[in-house]
């Protein structure tokens, strides 16, 4: 997938989802929630082989399902809508002040490569004594880890003027039981974009993802 920053408008007449698209963005709170388990095990070990920090390979693992699906790659643009060939995770990360600063690792398939620039760009993101260390943008998946907290639901704070259509993604502390571990995986999306089966393709996506993990040699394709 090409890295690059420019989207295509997208044309509402020949649009499947015009109606709901109509209906959602005028809604005052258009947003979806919804936060489920992920068996996390084979992953783990996956990547303490390949010797790559968990965080790092499961921002990866989540962005690479998000790019899989059309239309977490899509955002409001004024009346109409675009999508982006690609998206970025953009992450919360740990001060060393205990406050967070925002973090943006570009995306690529390859993990080794993607892992390498993503560990220079937290450790720099841990010394920020800004809340930014670049302007937002569009082609972004807002990313944050809860890990003091096993929780069972989630709810980001949004803009809503203008409407804020940026996929966001949240995850919490492990769980371990009968030798599986698990990890509450939360997505909060525009209704207007996105539907109940996109997340659910999300989802299968990650799952498809840690297996692909295992087998790949670390590059996701």
């Amino acid at each position: 997938m090409p890295d690059e920053r420019e989207p295509r408008a997208i044309d509402l007449d020949a649009w499947g989802r015009r109606e709901p698209f109509d209906l959602f963005r005028s809604f005052g709170c258009p947003f979806l929630s919804i936060t489920a388990p992920v068996d996390i095990t084979s992953l783990r070990a996956s990547l303490k082989r390949a010797m790559i920090p968990f965080t790092i390979g499961w921002v990866h693992t989540i962005a690479w399902a998000a790019n899989a699906v059309d239309a977490l790659r899509q955002r409001l643009d004024g009346e109409g809508a675009v999508e982006y060939p690609v998206v970025h995770p953009a992450i919360t990360v740990l001060t060393e002040r205990e406050q967070f600063a925002f973090c943006t690792l570009p995306y690529e398939h390859d993990l080794r490569a993607f892992a390498d620039e993503a560990a220079t760009r937290i450790e720099a993101a841990k010394r920020s004594e800004s809340l930014y260390t670049e302007p937002d943008r569009e082609d972004f998946l807002f990313m944050t880890a809860i890990p003091w907290i096993a929780f069972t639901g989630f709810h980001h704070p949004m803009t809503l003027d203008p409407t804020d259509s940026v996929p966001r993604l949240a995850w919490g502390r492990f769980t371990e039981q009968a030798g599986k571990t698990t990890i509450p995986l939360n997505i909060q999306a525009h209704h207007a974009l996105v539907d109940g089966i996109h997340v659910g393709a999300f989802y299968r996506h990650v799952e498809e993802g840690i297996e692909r993990l295992g087998t790949l040699g670390g590059k996701l394709t």
